[in-house]
């Protein structure tokens, strides 16, 4: 190789997170559930009651897909009745930015060919 040649290697997509944001956007609910915590809705009985169609045993997969994903934490708190909440994680704002920004890519891609 001559000194002003570049050589490159075969770029690879990032496999863990392409898994990652498939499987949160293959799920119809985790961006509801988002939208739920930003507007301060972080209990479980809660979130199934905002939302029409939700039920309670999709809503627990959502939550559990994303706290492995380290997208939200789950807070028990030592009660009568028990109390679960979810929080986003710094991780979890983090995906929320690249979440955003595929929103907006594909209002511009909307507005470009509709």
């Amino acid at each position: 190789m001559k000194n002003n040649e570049i050589f490159l290697s075969r770029k690879m997509p990032p496999s863990d997170s392409a898994r990652m944001v498939e499987a949160i956007f293959g799920c119809k609910w985790s961006l509801t559930v988002y939208q739920l915590l930003a507007l301060g809705v972080n209990r479980p009985g809660e979130m199934v009651r905002s939302v029409d169609g939700l039920t309670t045993k999709v809503l627990n997969q959502c939550l559990r897909r994303n706290v492995e994903f380290g997208i939200l934490n789950r807070v028990s708190y030592n009660e009568i009745p028990p109390r679960v909440e979810y929080q986003v994680t710094e991780f979890g704002e983090k995906f929320m930015r690249v979440v955003s920004e595929i929103e907006a890519l594909q209002k511009d891609i909307d507005t470009q060919y509709p």
